[in-house]
């Protein structure tokens, strides 16, 4: 337990007299509720005022305002935030994705009945995204900068993969945004629902420094563009710098980290540079191995920035990881290991 109490905004509509969220968020005596908004303009004005710890929000705001809400705090004054909402059945429900994608931390369905099992979850949740550090990563708002120096003409071609999973949109804003000049294509793998890819590739041409498309069968990739993996594909580099979609082989997810990293290994060998960012599970991990053995320069966000440090910490466990960066240090690394590749 903290030596002080977790403070926490709870936004919801006061239309409901039976919530009795308030109540449960402090029954353990760790978690404070220092204000209680109602309307997603006095939210947004509370949190960047009072700093709070953690925000607890109820979507079904009556002026319909929950998904700016997100997206507002977390481009004025980044914090946990955790969403409730009675449209979620659980983690992987479109709403919950769509909160998670506008930078939400976690999700979690509003039942009919608050059990004492569920209270407890709830509780726990809130303690849970206190501990992770938040960056600010605002739709539309991010600087583009040009940190990258171009790579020498003499050396060979490199390519950069990226991969994520839960937390992982709002980080790979933020790596975008740093990759201004980079002289490399950037393959992407994002775990995230079918539904919502379209809103992440708008997300990402907003706040990235290169253009943002999603990944084309047979397509050649461009240095200074980025691919997204479609829903349901894995993404691969084939020879010649061709890009390859295929539904082969069926993996718990699809796209795979691995197979894009192992593509990367296989055909750019050292010239490659594989990144893992946040999430949950293994994916990624051996396939960034094998990119360290081909002497390809490998990184991962580090444990401190990460929603779920799942990814990172089973490269890092494998040997695979050079480096554990936060993510506003990654494109930076990315943009010296790019511009270091050598015939």
């Amino acid at each position: 337990m903290p030596a002080s109490p977790i403070r926490a905004v709870l936004v919801e509509d006061p239309s409901d007299p039976t919530s009795d969220l308030a109540r449960i968020l402090q029954r353990d005596g760790d978690i404070r509720v220092t204000g209680q908004p109602s309307t997603g303009a006095a939210a947004i004005a509370l949190v960047a005022k009072d700093r709070p710890d953690v925000v607890i929000l109820d979507l079904q705001l009556s002026d319909g305002s929950g998904q700016h809400v997100i997206e507002q705090i977390m481009a004025r004054t980044p914090t946990p935030i955790l969403v409730l909402s009675s449209r979620i059945a659980d983690r992987n429900s479109p709403t919950a994705v769509k909160a998670v994608v506008a930078g939400a931390l976690d999700a979690l369905p509003t039942p009919a009945r608050w059990t004492k099992e569920l209270e407890i979850e709830l509780r726990r949740s809130v303690r849970r995204i206190r501990q992770v550090s938040t960056i600010r990563h605002p739709r539309g708002v991010l600087p583009r900068t040009a940190l990258c120096r171009p790579a020498s003409p003499r050396g060979r071609q490199s390519v950069v993969a990226l991969a994520a999973s839960t937390g992982g949109p709002s980080v790979l804003a933020t790596i975008l945004s740093g990759l201004g000049g980079l002289r490399a294509p950037v393959l992407v793998v994002q775990h995230i629902h079918a539904d919502f890819i379209s809103g992440l590739l708008d997300w990402m041409n907003r706040v990235s420094a290169l253009p943002v498309e999603i990944a084309g069968h047979d397509q050649v990739a461009r240095p200074g563009r980025v691919y997204l993996a479609p829903a349901g594909c894995h993404l691969r580099l084939g020879t010649g710098g061709r890009l390859e979609l295929g539904a082969a082989p069926d993996t718990l997810h699809r796209p795979s980290a691995d197979e894009l990293l192992r593509s990367v290994a296989t055909q750019a060998r050292s010239a490659g540079v594989g990144v893992v960012l946040t999430g949950m599970g293994e994916d990624g991990a051996q396939g960034l191995l094998e990119l360290y053995q081909q002497g390809g320069q490998t990184f991962a966000q580090d444990q401190a920035s990460c929603a779920v440090f799942g990814m990172p910490r089973a490269a890092q466990r494998l040997g695979a990881v050079t480096r554990l960066l936060a993510p506003e240090q990654l494109a930076a690394a990315i943009c010296k290991a790019v511009a270091e590749v050598r015939t």
